[in-house]
């Protein structure tokens, strides 16, 4: 089962929410972005690697499937912190940790060779074209819920808690569908943003 969390804080800093906002382009985004593009590209090609590997074999060779989980989790470390779901820096590099975000995807021992076939010809039809309507709507509530509780920090410094329930939801969902279609589990994502 994949495991997807942000900590919820009691109390986020007004400052941090205001750096972030004016000017975590400049020191989250540019530098964490600027690695991660070379990151996600040299994924795509281990990705392309260990399509052929499931498929002659049946397993995921388990340091390509340890490099895109890494950079998964680096990915959901600096999504956390420009969407405002936790304060702090994203700690950088591949073998970073981050007690406040939490994505973990069990190595599976086997994957099926027609399921692998099955996601690369319909995966599209069957996964992406259901999740992604529906996460669509999702996502534009997401925005809304972030834009208000960007208010309710500044003004209060606290997240509504449910509010930070739906948008962690919102992006469980998301890397559910993601370790599908990425090969990294052979589970079916669920139509719920719940853990």
């Amino acid at each position: 089962m994949i495991t997807y969390d942000i900590l919820y804080q009691e109390k986020f800093s007004r400052v941090e929410l205001l750096m972030r906002s004016f000017f975590g382009w400049l020191y989250i985004l540019i530098p964490h972005g600027f690695l991660l593009a070379f990151v996600f590209l040299a994924a795509f090609f281990l990705g392309v690697v260990a399509f052929f590997a499931v498929l002659f074999t049946g397993t995921y060779p388990a340091n390509l499937f340890e490099f895109q989980l890494r950079a998964l989790r680096w990915n959901a470390r600096v999504e956390a912190r420009i969407m405002h779901l936790c304060d702090g820096l994203p700690a950088f590099g591949m073998k970073a940790s981050d007690p406040r975000v939490v994505l973990d995807i069990p190595y599976p021992e086997r994957l099926g060779q027609g399921h692998l076939l099955l996601r690369v010809l319909f995966g599209w039809f069957y996964c992406l074209i259901p999740h992604g309507f529906v996460l669509a709507f999702r996502s534009l509530a997401t925005l809304v819920l972030a834009f208000l509780a960007w208010w309710s920090v500044l003004f209060t410094g606290k997240y509504p808690a449910s509010w930070h329930a739906f948008n962690v939801g919102t992006l469980r969902w998301n890397y559910r569908v993601s370790a599908y279609i990425l090969f990294l589990s052979d589970t079916y994502p669920p139509f719920s943003g719940k853990p």
